[in-house]
Protein backbone atom coordinates (compact mmCIF):
# COMPACT_ATOMS: atom_id res chain seq x y z
CA UNK A 1 0.00 0.00 0.00
CA UNK A 2 1.58 3.36 -1.03
CA UNK A 3 2.55 5.77 1.72
CA UNK A 4 0.11 8.56 2.33
CA UNK A 5 1.14 12.02 1.24
CA UNK A 6 0.43 15.30 3.01
CA UNK A 7 -2.25 17.47 1.55
CA UNK A 8 -0.81 19.89 -1.01
CA UNK A 9 -0.41 23.53 -0.15
CA UNK A 10 -2.60 26.09 -1.87
CA UNK A 11 -1.32 26.61 -5.38
CA UNK A 12 -1.30 30.38 -5.09
CA UNK A 13 -2.70 33.25 -3.14
CA UNK A 14 -5.65 35.21 -4.42
CA UNK A 15 -3.47 37.58 -6.45
CA UNK A 16 -2.12 34.65 -8.47
CA UNK A 17 1.49 34.78 -7.24
CA UNK A 18 2.68 32.91 -4.19
CA UNK A 19 4.67 34.96 -1.71
CA UNK A 20 8.12 33.72 -0.87
CA UNK A 21 11.04 34.65 1.30
CA UNK A 22 10.75 37.82 3.34
CA UNK A 23 7.37 38.66 1.81
CA UNK A 24 5.87 35.39 3.01
CA UNK A 25 7.58 35.65 6.41
CA UNK A 26 6.25 39.16 6.89
CA UNK A 27 2.73 38.07 6.00
CA UNK A 28 2.94 35.19 8.49
CA UNK A 29 4.21 37.50 11.23
CA UNK A 30 1.48 40.07 10.64
CA UNK A 31 -1.20 37.39 10.58
CA UNK A 32 0.14 35.81 13.77
CA UNK A 33 0.07 39.12 15.62
CA UNK A 34 -3.42 40.00 14.37
CA UNK A 35 -4.78 36.59 15.35
CA UNK A 36 -3.13 36.79 18.75
CA UNK A 37 -4.49 40.28 19.38
CA UNK A 38 -8.00 39.29 18.31
CA UNK A 39 -8.38 35.84 19.86
CA UNK A 40 -5.59 35.30 22.40
CA UNK A 41 -2.89 32.66 22.51
CA UNK A 42 -5.14 29.76 23.49
CA UNK A 43 -6.95 29.89 20.15
CA UNK A 44 -3.85 30.39 18.04
CA UNK A 45 -2.96 27.54 15.69
CA UNK A 46 -0.86 26.92 12.60
CA UNK A 47 -4.06 26.01 10.75
CA UNK A 48 -5.61 29.43 11.36
CA UNK A 49 -2.40 31.32 10.66
CA UNK A 50 -1.72 29.47 7.42
CA UNK A 51 -5.26 30.02 6.17
CA UNK A 52 -5.25 33.73 7.01
CA UNK A 53 -1.79 34.22 5.51
CA UNK A 54 -2.86 32.30 2.39
CA UNK A 55 -0.09 29.75 2.58
CA UNK A 56 0.30 26.10 3.50
CA UNK A 57 0.98 24.72 6.96
CA UNK A 58 4.27 23.25 5.79
CA UNK A 59 5.55 26.80 5.24
CA UNK A 60 5.12 27.31 8.98
CA UNK A 61 6.37 23.92 10.15
CA UNK A 62 9.57 24.36 8.15
CA UNK A 63 10.44 27.46 10.19
CA UNK A 64 8.82 27.10 13.63
CA UNK A 65 8.11 24.11 15.82
CA UNK A 66 5.25 25.54 17.88
CA UNK A 67 2.91 28.56 17.84
CA UNK A 68 4.81 29.94 20.85
CA UNK A 69 8.04 29.91 18.88
CA UNK A 70 6.31 31.72 16.00
CA UNK A 71 4.80 34.29 18.37
CA UNK A 72 8.24 35.15 19.79
CA UNK A 73 9.69 35.44 16.28
CA UNK A 74 6.87 37.77 15.21
CA UNK A 75 7.05 39.93 18.34
CA UNK A 76 10.82 40.39 18.06
CA UNK A 77 10.92 40.96 14.30
CA UNK A 78 12.32 44.47 13.67
CA UNK A 79 9.70 45.22 10.99
CA UNK A 80 6.50 43.54 12.18
CA UNK A 81 7.23 43.45 15.90
CA UNK A 82 9.13 45.31 18.60
CA UNK A 83 12.32 46.60 17.07
CA UNK A 84 14.86 48.82 18.74
CA UNK A 85 13.36 51.63 20.78
CA UNK A 86 14.55 55.09 19.69
CA UNK A 87 16.34 56.69 22.62
CA UNK A 88 14.66 60.00 23.45
CA UNK A 89 16.80 63.11 23.59
CA UNK A 90 14.47 65.88 24.76
CA UNK A 91 17.05 67.31 27.15
CA UNK A 92 14.85 66.79 30.19
CA UNK A 93 13.71 63.85 32.28
CA UNK A 94 10.06 64.81 31.94
CA UNK A 95 10.31 65.13 28.16
CA UNK A 96 12.03 61.75 27.84
CA UNK A 97 9.40 60.01 29.98
CA UNK A 98 6.50 61.60 28.10
CA UNK A 99 8.07 60.51 24.81
CA UNK A 100 8.68 56.92 25.88
CA UNK A 101 5.35 56.33 27.61
CA UNK A 102 3.40 58.05 24.85
CA UNK A 103 5.06 55.89 22.20
CA UNK A 104 4.40 52.78 24.30
CA UNK A 105 0.72 53.68 24.67
CA UNK A 106 0.31 54.26 20.93
CA UNK A 107 1.88 50.89 20.13
CA UNK A 108 -0.32 49.03 22.62
CA UNK A 109 -3.45 50.72 21.36
CA UNK A 110 -2.91 50.90 17.60
CA UNK A 111 -0.20 48.50 16.41
CA UNK A 112 -0.75 44.74 15.90
CA UNK A 113 2.38 43.82 17.86
CA UNK A 114 1.29 46.03 20.75
CA UNK A 115 -2.24 44.69 20.81
CA UNK A 116 -0.80 41.16 20.62
CA UNK A 117 1.35 41.81 23.67
CA UNK A 118 -1.61 42.61 25.93
CA UNK A 119 -3.16 39.11 26.11
CA UNK A 120 0.26 37.64 26.82
CA UNK A 121 0.61 40.00 29.78
CA UNK A 122 -2.91 39.60 31.15
CA UNK A 123 -2.83 35.80 30.78
CA UNK A 124 0.77 35.26 31.81
CA UNK A 125 -0.09 32.68 34.48
CA UNK A 126 -1.60 30.40 31.85
CA UNK A 127 1.54 30.42 29.70
CA UNK A 128 4.45 31.06 32.08
CA UNK A 129 7.21 29.83 29.78
CA UNK A 130 6.04 31.99 26.88
CA UNK A 131 5.63 35.00 29.14
CA UNK A 132 9.09 34.46 30.61
CA UNK A 133 10.56 34.72 27.12
CA UNK A 134 8.40 37.77 26.35
CA UNK A 135 9.72 39.44 29.50
CA UNK A 136 13.32 38.62 28.63
CA UNK A 137 13.16 39.65 24.97
CA UNK A 138 10.72 42.57 24.99
CA UNK A 139 9.84 43.94 28.41
CA UNK A 140 13.19 43.88 30.21
CA UNK A 141 15.18 45.66 27.44
CA UNK A 142 12.64 48.49 27.54
CA UNK A 143 12.81 48.72 31.30
CA UNK A 144 16.58 48.86 30.97
CA UNK A 145 16.22 51.82 28.60
CA UNK A 146 14.10 53.63 31.19
CA UNK A 147 16.72 52.88 33.85
CA UNK A 148 19.42 54.32 31.56
CA UNK A 149 17.35 57.48 31.11
CA UNK A 150 16.83 57.79 34.86
CA UNK A 151 20.56 57.39 35.48
CA UNK A 152 21.31 60.09 32.91
CA UNK A 153 18.78 62.34 34.65
CA UNK A 154 20.46 61.66 37.99
CA UNK A 155 23.80 62.64 36.47
CA UNK A 156 22.19 65.94 35.39
CA UNK A 157 20.76 66.49 38.85
CA UNK A 158 17.13 65.93 37.78
CA UNK A 159 16.58 62.74 39.78
CA UNK A 160 17.81 61.31 43.04
CA UNK A 161 20.20 58.39 42.68
CA UNK A 162 18.28 56.46 45.35
CA UNK A 163 15.20 56.52 43.12
CA UNK A 164 16.88 54.72 40.22
CA UNK A 165 15.55 51.19 40.74
CA UNK A 166 13.97 48.58 38.46
CA UNK A 167 10.75 48.81 40.48
CA UNK A 168 10.35 52.53 39.88
CA UNK A 169 11.37 52.13 36.22
CA UNK A 170 8.46 49.70 35.80
CA UNK A 171 5.83 52.03 37.28
CA UNK A 172 5.17 54.08 34.15
CA UNK A 173 4.64 51.19 31.72
CA UNK A 174 2.44 49.39 34.24
CA UNK A 175 0.23 52.45 34.67
CA UNK A 176 -0.07 52.77 30.88
CA UNK A 177 -1.18 49.14 30.60
CA UNK A 178 -3.65 49.53 33.48
CA UNK A 179 -5.16 52.65 31.91
CA UNK A 180 -5.53 50.91 28.56
CA UNK A 181 -7.18 47.85 30.11
CA UNK A 182 -9.53 49.99 32.20
CA UNK A 183 -10.54 52.57 29.60
CA UNK A 184 -9.56 51.21 26.18
CA UNK A 185 -7.25 54.11 25.39
CA UNK A 186 -4.52 56.25 26.89
CA UNK A 187 -4.79 59.94 26.08
CA UNK A 188 -1.85 62.36 25.93
CA UNK A 189 -3.34 64.07 28.98
CA UNK A 190 -3.19 60.78 30.88
CA UNK A 191 0.46 60.32 29.88
CA UNK A 192 1.19 63.81 31.22
CA UNK A 193 -0.63 62.95 34.46
CA UNK A 194 1.32 59.71 34.94
CA UNK A 195 4.57 61.58 34.49
CA UNK A 196 3.68 64.70 36.50
CA UNK A 197 1.62 63.19 39.32
CA UNK A 198 3.43 59.90 39.83
CA UNK A 199 6.86 59.58 38.27
CA UNK A 200 8.34 63.03 38.79
CA UNK A 201 7.44 63.08 42.50
CA UNK A 202 8.87 59.60 42.92
CA UNK A 203 12.07 60.51 41.15
CA UNK A 204 12.71 64.06 42.25
CA UNK A 205 11.00 64.73 45.58
CA UNK A 206 10.44 61.61 47.58
CA UNK A 207 14.08 61.29 48.53
CA UNK A 208 14.86 64.99 48.98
Amino acid sequence: MPASRPAPEPAARSGGTRRRGSSLTGAIYRTTLEELAENGFDRLSFDKIAAAAETGKTSLYRRWTTPAELVLAALTDPVSGFGDVPRPDSGSLRGDLVFLLGAFARILEHEPHGRALLPLITQHRRHPELYSNVRRLIIEPRQQLILDILRAAADRGEAKAAAITPRIAAVGPRLVIAELLDHGSVTPAEIDAIVDEVLMPLLARRYS
